[in-house]
């Protein structure tokens, strides 16, 4: 990494990369870029490998942490206050490092009690790429959809924009978790971004997510019209997500993913299941992967329920760690009361782990029928997990035939080529439509008015039903 944050890959002549012959320069953007959280580092790396292996041009630019990436992509670093790093969480700048005007917003809007890293992050990488506008074809935000994106737009920049699930959903359950006032309050303050969301998402053309569910929740929370929505799921490396032959299943091995510490996951409904298997008078073990923190309400449950000595949290574990934890598992357990997709079920599923997973959301599209692909429950069910988990766990055949349906289904439905082709689809309709003449309206994609008619016509891009569209020619 340069002194500038700049990859040695982003630092090629950038005049010289060609922009016809059907190959696209594209700006990918993250606020974040974790590489072990599914909808930030894990979908940054994989779909720009993917994209580049398509032949396109790919820079992505990320605040803290940054992702890991192929060698192929430049990776500019976009720095940030960074608050809410795991080694000094919450720790105050000192007045040297207050230096732009993306530092004075994170930390203003940081003092008011809102998340602040998607609108600075937005300031700060506009201020960037607003001297490169005639360097990329179109940038693509993930997830971020903060103010600073407009003046993208109005700059003639073409955006599209990813969201895996809207953030609103994870502040109505954080609520519906809070049961004081003042929890509630602070809850409530730091969502409060969300609105900036609703409003920055509107001014995009086409909106990409990873499932019909979350299609639906954006529609309804964001007020997003239909048509300029489009499905594209995620994918999976089924190379390096795969069976181990040579490793042993743990008898009683239970596995869950748990980036975070949110109500959204549904953690304490699955340490209340372990919690009554163990009283049931079974062995039993959960490997949580994930960071257990001292104050957390996670941490809160592990003691009240006595389960410290059956509890292990892995945090920041290599990729081939997490695939040999897979392979020691008996089940793998998604007790989320949401998801927009759920790249750990799909995971769980092409390492050939049997999976025990509730209705949250997008996952039974994800993980197919009970008692075929998966075993499902409603969510927010403690004792229907139990209950589930119980019969799993007594029945191999059970076991042995949902884990080879599993993997099957994903080799079937979902690998990271499929997404980044039907992405490149949506990048080729909005640079289309943009070239015809198209442009947004009140939420709606419009015609633009001929000078000489002085009219306009509704226009509705081509969409099926998975999310793809007929491909422009070139």
């Amino acid at each position: 990494m340069n002194p500038l944050g700049t990859s040695p890959a982003a630092c090629t002549d950038r005049a010289a990369v060609p922009a016809g012959a059907g190959r696209l320069r594209i700006a990918l953007l993250t606020y974040r870029g974790k590489p072990t959280c599914g909808g930030q580092g894990v979908y940054i790396r994989h779909l720009s490998r993917a994209l580049v292996d398509l032949g396109h041009h790919v820079e992505v630019f990320s605040g803290p942490p940054l992702p890991e990436l192929d060698p192929r992509v430049g990776l500019h670093a976009v720095p940030s206050l960074d608050f809410y790093n795991d080694e000094h969480p919450l720790q105050m700048p000192r007045p040297a490092q207050m230096r732009t005007r993306g530092d004075w917003i994170e930390f203003g809007t940081f003092l008011t009690g809102v998340f602040p890293e998607p609108l600075a992050f937005s300031v700060r990488v506009a201020a960037l790429l607003r001297d490169r506008v005639g360097e990329f074809d179109i940038v693509h935000d993930n997830q971020g959809l903060g103010s600073g994106m407009l003046t993208l737009g109005r700059a003639g920049l073409p955006l599209i924009a990813t969201i895996h699930h809207p953030n609103t959903v994870d502040r109505r359950l954080e609520l519906e978790a809070a049961e004081r006032f003042w929890p509630r309050f602070f809850r409530r303050r730091w969502y409060s971004f969300v609105d900036m969301q609703t409003r920055v998402v509107q001014s995009y053309p086409e909106v990409i997510t990873d499932s019909e569910a979350s299609l639906e929740d954006i529609t309804r929370d964001h007020r997003v019209a239909r048509e300029r929505l489009f499905v594209v799921p995620v994918g999976v490396d089924a190379e390096v997500f795969r069976p181990l032959p040579g490793v042993a299943r743990r008898p009683g091995r239970l596995m869950t993913l748990a980036s975070a510490d949110m109500a959204m996951k549904g953690l304490r409904f699955l340490l209340e299941a372990v919690a009554a298997l163990r009283t049931a008078g079974r062995r039993i073990e959960l490997v949580v992967v994930g960071r257990l923190k001292e104050d957390s309400a996670a941490a809160r449950t592990v003691r009240e329920l006595g389960l410290a000595d059956v509890v292990r949290f892995e945090a920041d574990i290599p990729e081939a760690r997490l695939v040999e934890l897979y392979a020691e598992a008996e089940l793998a357990i998604v007790p989320s009361l949401y998801e927009g997709f759920s790249l750990p079920a799909v995971e769980a599923m092409s390492a050939g782990v049997p999976r025990v997973a509730t209705t949250g959301g997008a996952l039974p599209e994800v993980v197919g029928r009970d008692g075929q692909t998966a075993l499902l429950v409603p969510p927010g069910d403690s004792s229907a997990l139990a209950r589930r988990i119980a019969e799993a766990l007594d029945n191999p055949e059970l076991r042995a035939h949902i884990a080879a349906a599993g993997r099957q289904r994903v080799l079937e439905l979902w690998t990271w080529k499929q997404t980044a082709l039907k992405t490149v689809e949506r990048y080729r309709s909005v640079l289309s439509a943009r070239r015809n003449g198209v442009e947004l309206r009140r939420g709606t994609p419009h015609e633009v008015a001929d000078d000489a008619r002085g009219t306009s016509q509704l226009h509705r891009p081509a969409r099926l039903r998975d999310g793809q569209a007929q491909e422009t020619p070139r």
